[in-house]
């Protein structure tokens, strides 16, 4: 039974200055077995809880980008260093994925969309995707490798 995904509106204010970041996302961004839990928490928290099904997943992200989303250095989608197709926290290639992607009505440069992706091509063709460094992450979870 597939679960739809809604994102609501967050706003946060961050010390004297008042920095707003809205979100607007109550429409359904995409179709999955496992909802997405929002807690407040570390990415490799919000990781883990995502792929709590699939823990190889979860293991692939620390390999793929150390559970980075958005580099604190640039501040723009965390970019893979071998290659620079390679985007966000699951290291989506983007030449090969955003248009599949974007016909889910996912983003891959957004977080969410990102795992929601993932969890679409591991589905689809188990950790293959993601066959690059798989001497990271095979060791460390042999569960639900596909």
């Amino acid at each position: 039974m597939a679960t739809a995904i809604t994102f609501p509106t967050v706003a946060i204010e961050i010390s004297t200055d008042v920095r707003i970041h809205t979100v607007e996302a109550y429409e359904q961004v995409a179709e999955v077995e496992a909802p997405i839990e929002l807690a407040l928490g570390s990415m490799e928290d919000k990781v883990r809880a995502y792929f709590k099904d699939i823990p190889v997943m979860a293991e692939i992200a620390r390999c793929e980008s150390h559970f980075t989303h958005i580099d604190p250095i640039t501040g723009k989608v965390n970019r893979g260093r071998v290659n620079r197709e390679d985007v966000g926290v699951m290291q989506i290639n983007e030449y090969y994925h955003s248009a599949s992607a974007e016909k889910m009505g996912l983003d891959i440069f957004i977080f969410e969309d990102n795992m929601a992706y993932a969890r679409h091509l591991y589905e689809q063709q188990g950790t293959s995707p993601w066959k690059a460094s798989q001497s990271c992450w095979q060791g460390n979870n042999l569960l639900a490798i596909r």
